[in-house]
């Protein structure tokens, strides 16, 4: 492990108290795991066993953590052989957990207002630092999100009734757990589902940003987590906005802990330089325009 990672990381069996299944394979899982929970922070991850069978975690996002309770809650599509393993393993069974992992999201405070933007299975980190910024007693955030996929989102919808100017008009609903939250959010996919946009989740945030002046974009910071494609789509829409933006990677992993260098990708310095980081210890969480510092066009 990492020297500066030790004493932070812990190993706990956690047991599986609840098992979610929705549409496109997808499931939501809920772990007794206390010592994870304690400790998590939005954007940290967890390296799980899927099965006694295989010796391979798995890396997979947090989406909701209560630390007075113990649990956290997890979403994943079943993909290759561990996540479907994981998907059969009924309630009570007891499963390896090591985290939490990773550089967290840091919002500043100079910046108030954030633009979440989730895509698939980068939903989670952005519902987790949601809920953080609701709870923080310390600052008033002004938090919006926008989530994209092309399966069937795995949350109740309802009609965003919490006013987000300049939408798309078929930009209609919200999640239903986002909008209890008071949190303004909207919905794009290219599958043909009710009340999200006919497009990609950046047609949402550009419609946002196009209409700000320059002092309410320089108070502006996006979060954002999705495939990579998506991920470069926001970087350059961040940056032909002139607007801080801080990016969760995922990658494939094999330890998770630093030691083995399996998911490196090249960061980009302000000085030109270019280093290999780790995703698992020196991530997930990065600047931009350091992973993507060509993305506008």
């Amino acid at each position: 492990m990492s020297q500066e990672h030790r004493n932070t990381i812990f190993v706990e069996d956690a047991v599986l108290d609840e098992v979610r299944e929705f549409a496109g394979e997808q499931f939501i899982i809920r772990l007794e795991a206390p010592k994870t929970a304690a400790n998590a922070q939005p954007g940290t991850f967890v390296h799980l066993t899927c099965d006694s069978a295989l010796p391979m975690r798995r890396p997979l996002s947090l989406m909701r953590v209560d630390a007075k309770r113990g649990w956290i809650d997890i979403l994943y599509k079943t993909h290759g052989l561990g996540l479907t393993a994981l998907s059969k393993q009924p309630p009570g069974t007891a499963l390896s957990v090591m985290g939490p992992i990773g550089k967290p999201f840091v919002p500043s405070r100079e910046r108030p207002i954030t633009l979440l933007i989730g895509g698939g299975v980068g939903i989670p980190p952005m519902i987790y630092l949601a809920e953080a910024l609701k709870d923080d007693p310390n600052s008033n955030w002004q938090t919006m999100m926008f989530m994209g996929s092309e399966l069937p989102f795995p949350f109740a919808l309802v009609e965003g009734r919490i006013e987000l100017p300049h939408m798309p008009s078929d930009a209609t609903h919200s999640l239903a757990l986002v909008e209890e939250w008071g949190i303004p959010s909207r919905l794009a996919s290219k599958s043909d589902i009710d009340g999200a946009h006919d497009g990609y989740v950046t047609d949402l945030a550009r419609a946002w940003l196009e209409q700000q002046d320059a002092s309410t974009l320089a108070q502006c910071e996006i979060f954002s987590c999705g495939p990579t494609p998506m991920l470069k789509a926001v970087a350059a829409l961040a940056q032909e906005f002139n607007v801080t933006c801080k990016v969760s990677l995922e990658e494939y992993m094999a330890c998770a802990v630093g030691g083995c260098a399996g998911c490196v990708v090249p960061v980009h310095g302000s000085d030109g330089a270019v280093a290999m980081k780790r995703v698992c210890v020196d991530g997930p969480v990065f600047e931009a325009a350091q992973i993507y510092p060509t993305a506008a066009p």
